[in-house]
């Protein structure tokens, strides 16, 4: 039974997952496996059935069960879940890539690990570089982070890559966009080589900073950045947005539209964060914490001085979208 897998060259494109050599309306399970640099596991599954001459065909066919129903392309990529509860897939070192092995076996598998042998199998490799790309350690200033250029002379169009509460200098998502024909400036803000060890405020001038320094390169497209943000990260990405001329766009994952827990400085300017009752946080049988009820709410008429205005930033606004990210 031939699988075959067809990949750009680049390594960055979507996967197309062919499978011929199959039985008419065959039941089939395809299943997708990769281990972190830290050993921990990841896996998802899906299954399938065969069209009328024993082919199948991700770009086109359905899954009719597993980690997602319906057609995913790539659904066997972004559906893999930790072995362990509550693993983060991160990609640490941007220059080696992620092995993905996919099999496939014959009729429904609902157990996770199958000891029989696929009746197919391949390989991919998942990229987060590729040749040409720049890596710019940044160091000036109180600035510290990491610049990733493509090829070429530019200019390319500037972008801000902040995570969140973890700290530290994540790097995957920076050099995956400049992969994409952008200049990313992955920016660490605490917990990282000389920046305090923890988070205690806000200090939004040294963003700024960073984003007078990555305008000021030669390859970086003015006359403003944009900003992607996650996490404690969104929070400063939309505060950025609010503030900082030089911030023409931004985009805000899984952030929310008020300081919280820590104060943010620009200038003269103090917004106190919005309280937090630790008395408040609930413990899942699962063991996940749940913190919907630990933070104040925005929405509070004492808390508005927290609140980011979202009608100071320049340009249409989606609050449909910003409430709907929230959510979800």
């Amino acid at each position: 039974f031939p699988c075959t897998t067809s990949l750009d060259p680049n390594k960055h494109s979507p996967v197309h997952i062919r499978v011929t050599g199959l039985s008419p309306l065959q039941l089939v399970t395809l299943m997708a496996s990769l281990k972190d640099e830290k050993g921990n596991v990841y896996r998802s599954k899906a299954f399938y059935k065969a069209n009328e001459v024993g082919e199948l065909d991700l770009t086109q066919a359905p899954a009719f069960g597993g980690d997602y129903v319906g057609v995913h392309p790539m659904g066997l990529f972004w559906s893999l879940k930790p072995q362990k509860a509550f693993g983060r897939l991160l990609k640490r070192d941007v220059n080696s890539p992620f092995w993905v092995t996919l099999n496939l076996y014959d009729s429904v598998c609902m157990q996770d690990f199958i000891t029989d042998e696929p009746m197919a199998s391949q390989v991919v490799q998942r990229w987060f570089s590729a040749p040409g790309i720049q890596r710019v350690q940044i160091r000036e200033g109180r600035v510290r982070g990491a610049l990733f250029l493509p090829p070429g002379e530019g200019p390319f169009p500037g972008v801000i890559d902040l995570f969140g509460g973890r700290g530290g200098l994540v790097e995957f998502r920076a050099s995956l966009l400049a992969v994409h024909g952008f200049a990313v400036l992955a920016l660490a803000y605490f917990a990282y080589e000389d920046l305090p060890s923890s988070l205690q405020e806000i200090d939004l001038e040294y963003f700024e900073e960073a984003a007078n320094l990555l305008l000021a390169h030669p390859k970086v497209q003015m006359p403003g950045i944009g900003v992607i943000s996650v996490s404690k990260g969104a929070e400063i990405g939309l505060a950025m947005a609010c503030f900082l001329k030089q911030v023409a766009a931004t985009i805000c994952i899984n952030g929310t539209n008020a300081i919280y827990e820590f104060p943010l400085r620009y200038k003269d300017l103090v917004i106190t964060p919005i309280p937090t009752f630790i008395e408040r946080m609930q413990f899942h049988v699962s063991g996940a914490v749940s913190l919907r009820h630990y933070k104040g709410d925005p929405q509070d008429e004492l808390n508005q001085q927290s609140r980011e205005k979202q009608d100071s930033i320049p340009g249409p606004w989606d609050h449909d979208l910003s409430q709907r990210q929230m959510l979800n």
